[in-house]
């Protein structure tokens, strides 16, 4: 269970911060800029949730992704140590959950001809600004995973591939499943 009973430490006006481990880093250590967007993609599905009232299966879809990416944060927040006793950590069955929640929305959708525009419903078009959050997410977890001593759990990595996938199928569902779609049409301002 997770208590704050103050909200400012004042810790970090030296510009540090600590990990889950109390190892102070900078603040502009790609760590804590792995986790920080990881936290800045759940706030923007936050924002699509405000549209998705009508959207029941879809809804409970998100919210549980928002706790998993809470578990991420905490798992990227305490780097993997041998000989220490494991914390929360991602699992394959938080992604394989994922996948199976991708192709529950995509069997519902119509197939696409063209590459898809951001926009059509307020929710389509948040979910799109959620993807490209989470895409830069995973581009800073996986530059982290390729620093030596930097351990990143594979599912962890895995899963913000999978959620990225999810939320462009999510955007084609809360687009009356790919019917109020934006579609590119390459050339046309020519």
């Amino acid at each position: 269970m997770v208590t704050l009973n103050r909200i400012y430490t004042k810790t970090g006006d030296d510009g540090t911060t600590a990990l889950g481990t109390g190892e102070r880093r900078p603040k502009y250590d790609l760590r804590v800029e792995a986790y920080g967007t990881v936290d800045e993609t759940n706030a923007a599905i936050g924002i699509v949730r405000l549209h998705t009232g009508g959207m029941a299966e879809l809804d409970a879809m998100l919210g549980r992704i928002q706790n998993d990416l809470f578990d991420l944060g905490a798992d990227l927040a305490v780097p993997e140590r041998e000989g220490k006793a494991e914390r929360l950590r991602v699992v394959a069955s938080q992604v394989e959950r994922l996948e199976r929640d991708i192709d529950a929305l995509n069997d519902k959708l119509t197939p696409l001809t063209s590459f898809v525009l951001p926009g059509g419903t307020p929710a389509a078009a948040y979910l799109h600004v959620a993807r490209t959050i989470c895409r830069r997410a995973e581009r800073v977890i996986v530059e982290l995973a390729a620093r030596p001593g930097e351990p990143v759990s594979a599912a962890g990595i895995q899963y913000m591939n999978r959620l990225s996938d999810f939320l462009f199928v999510a955007s084609r569902a809360a687009n009356g499943n790919g019917a109020g779609d934006v579609l590119w049409v390459p050339g046309q301002n020519r």
